[in-house]
């Protein structure tokens, strides 16, 4: 089979994935960067709606992380739901909701308005990632999977990349009807996510059996290929939901996935501020500008990364490698004696915090399925969120005690750094081909090798 490594792609599975890519990915990307758009212009509105709300440092950590609360409580629940109902019905539910909360944010009047409206940015949000995981799961096998992440993951990137220069501009020169620049930021960046309700029913199908635009051929090819991964996970298969949430493994997961959050949300919340501090004097303008620079690096590497880690069906050694150089760019920037240095080393954490997302974001399908992926994916996927509630607060209170972003940017360097560690005690996961004809006594329950 053309999924097997080792064996050249047939040409069904060539057409095939070329249009899964196409049809699918496009949009979903959209969504994500217009997800990712409402969740972290909250780093650039804070150039201007701290000082006019009165917001400090502590504050406005708390704010920036406390959408993750929200997301942490509904997002297993939110996932399980998709997997039953299908996700065209229930991504153009969270759409509705999260657009409206993230516009309806700029008309705050105080930072406890502020925490009220990202908390309920969180609960409206919930599920959307996690469940784009599990869909893809449906569609594109191991082989494929984490590059087809990856494809959605670079709406992270491009959202700065797009993001910041037009939140830039907005934040320079919208100040229509008597509001400030700030709450336009947010009105307008909320739009887009409602417009896109419409989209949704006629681009994205449930199942590939719903798919007009697969052949019977292509739709059998697919089927084919995810039956022949589930023959991998002989231990999993009869797994229950509570079971899963409970299960060690899906637990270390989890705590990579903490780990990962903490770092990588702190990096992309406190950027802009970190960015205004090394080029003191610049306009927001300028600052967007010069915020594509390590987004768009990101976004490069972490393709080039996830296509050479379905190539190799490795994924221990790509998270650590990612994590590790993550964590030594943040712990670097202190010493940083000048501004060029700085941007080059932002855009090194970029390359390691984006490039270890879709790979750790695609194991878990590897060995779940059904009702227990949902929940796996949703968990891991939460608790990561978990760490990006921590990880900025943590960043804001230190620097309301020091003064100084250094030593909060230290402690999210280190926790970069614990995420490569735990990723290089997952259990190595056998090759596809490998399990063929073996015993599954001879593996773990997971098809992994321990």
């Amino acid at each position: 089979m053309g999924s097997i490594p080792g064996v050249a792609p047939t040409q069904i599975e060539v057409a095939t994935l070329r249009k899964l890519r196409m049809r699918l990915l496009p949009f979903l990307l959209a969504l994500y960067v217009i997800a990712f758009v409402d969740r972290t212009n909250l780093g650039f509105a804070a150039v201007t709606m701290n000082p006019e709300l009165a917001i400090s440092s502590e504050q406005f950590g708390l704010a920036a992380g406390i959408f993750f609360w929200g997301y942490f409580l509904l997002e297993i629940p939110s996932n399980l739901i998709l997997h039953r109902i299908g996700a065209k019905v229930w991504i153009a539910r969270i759409l509705i909701t999260w657009g409206a909360v993230a516009a309806l944010t700029g008309f705050v009047q105080s930072a406890h308005q502020l925490y009220i409206a990202r908390f309920a940015l969180g609960l409206a949000e919930a599920g959307y990632f996690p469940g784009i995981a599990l869909y893809l799961g449906y569609w594109f096998p191991s082989r494929a999977k984490a590059q087809a992440l990856a494809l959605i993951i670079i709406g992270i990137p491009i959202a700065s990349v797009l993001g910041a220069p037009i939140s830039g501009l907005i934040l320079d020169h919208a100040d229509w009807f008597g509001l400030s620049s700030w709450r336009w930021l947010f009105i307008l960046e909320g739009l887009p996510a409602i417009l896109c309700v419409f989209l949704t029913n006629r681009l994205l199908p449930s199942r590939p059996a719903e798919a007009k635009f697969l052949t019977e051929q292509e739709k059998a090819w697919i089927a084919d290929q995810l039956e022949h991964e589930e023959r991998q996970k002989p231990g999993w298969q009869s797994i229950s939901v509570t079971r899963t949430l409970i299960h060690p493994r899906i637990w270390h997961l989890a705590c990579i996935g903490f780990a990962l959050g903490f770092g990588a949300y702190t990096f992309l919340f406190w950027l802009p501020q970190m960015m205004k501090s090394v080029l003191a004097g610049a306009s927001s303008s300028v600052i967007g500008l010069l915020l594509v620079v390590p987004n768009l690096v990101g976004l490069i590497a972490m393709i080039i990364v996830a296509r050479h880690c379905d190539r190799t069906l490795e994924r221990r050694y790509h998270m650590a490698a990612a994590g590790a150089l993550a964590g030594i760019g943040l712990l670097l920037l202190e010493a940083s004696p000048s501004p060029f240095l700085s941007v080059c080393l932002f855009s090194v954490v970029a390359i390691g915090s984006y490039s270890f997302l879709p790979v750790c974001f695609s194991v878990p399908g590897e060995f779940l399925s059904g009702f227990p992926a949902a929940a796996g994916i949703a968990l891991v996927t939460s608790v990561a969120n978990l760490g990006g509630f921590v990880g900025p607060y943590v960043v804001g209170s230190i620097q309301g005690k020091t003064g100084s972003l250094s030593a909060g940017l230290a402690v999210a360097g280190v926790s970069f750094l614990l995420s490569a560690l735990l990723a290089l005690l997952l259990p190595r996961k056998a090759d596809v081909s490998s399990n063929a004809g073996r015993d599954p006594s001879a593996t773990s329950d997971a098809g992994w090798v321990v």
